[in-house]
């Protein structure tokens, strides 16, 4: 699965330097997860960076992307070279 930021953003800049892929980036009103890059944080931590560090609670799932965590482990993989 990859997550999703929902329009309650307030724009505050705090997930952006978190993210260890650098999946997430300001989009025109908030700021958006490229579903290409995002692992959920897995290979890098237990549990989302973003998520942890969201003053407002606005990162979710995204129902339209699932994957599992082997398949987030293969992506983060493919995403460090190896």
């Amino acid at each position: 699965m990859a997550l999703i930021i929902t329009d309650e953003c307030i724009n505050c800049d705090v997930c952006e330097p978190e993210c260890p892929n650098s999946a997430i980036s300001q989009g025109e009103e908030i700021y958006l997860i490229d579903s290409k890059l995002c692992t959920e944080c897995v290979g890098h931590y237990e549990v989302p960076q973003c998520i942890e560090v969201c003053p407002v609670d606005c990162i979710n799932i995204n129902p339209e992307i699932t994957e599992t965590k082997e398949q987030l482990q293969k992506k983060y993989l493919a995403l460090i070279g190896n």
